[in-house]
């Protein structure tokens, strides 16, 4: 549901502190709804969540969403974009107010040429990101919708955060009818 990453958080900051040039690592705001990358265009830093929850989603050709993961404190996006050189896979959006560390690339990939604890920390990161793509894909044919909203509703709960039913409903991979549907057949159980 919501991902986090305080081991890469604790080794960013580290860096953060002890930078010698201020631009290599930047702090930045973003306002609830902002976009921090856009799907299909060009990277400019790699981003570790400090503060905050964002979304992270797929637009698809029919202009329908398809939402992979919340992500959290201490989540990075764009390293793959950085490494392959490519534009953008996903969107990545602010739910809440978010505060993140920017790098920029040319520190980015310098640091993967000469610290072996950022690889280190890359590899894990990519291995859960298998691991949680598949778990997720069989919960969702294990589990009912159900059972899958009920756990959306409690991270809403958890993170204070107010989830749209699209978005809702993107991350289920069902119809917004569909999640009405269930929503009320939750509310009507005892």
């Amino acid at each position: 549901m919501l991902r986090t990453n305080p081991g890469l958080l604790s080794f960013i900051e580290e860096l953060y502190l002890n930078q010698s040039r201020k631009e290599d690592i930047i702090l930045r705001t973003f306002s609830k709804g902002d976009q921090l990358l856009k799907q299909h265009q060009q990277i400019s830093k790699i981003l570790i969540i400090k503060e905050g929850v964002t979304k992270c989603y797929l637009t698809e050709e029919n202009d329908k969403d398809y939402l992979f993961e919340f992500l959290g404190k201490g989540e990075i996006a764009g390293e793959i974009e950085a490494l392959k050189n490519m534009d953008c896979l996903c969107t990545i959006e602010a739910i809440t107010e978010v505060s993140v560390y920017a790098l920029s690339i040319p520190f980015f990939l310098s640091q993967i040429d000469k610290n072996l604890e950022i690889n280190k920390i890359l590899l894990h990161i990519l291995a859960d990101r298998i691991l949680n793509t598949s778990s997720r894909a069989s919960y969702q044919q294990l589990y009912s919708i159900e059972h899958g909203l009920s756990k959306l509703l409690q991270l809403q709960q958890t993170e204070q955060i107010s989830l749209t039913k699209d978005d809702m409903a993107a991350y289920l991979g069902i119809s917004i009818r569909s999640l009405n549907r269930t929503l009320k057949q939750l509310t009507s159980k005892p």
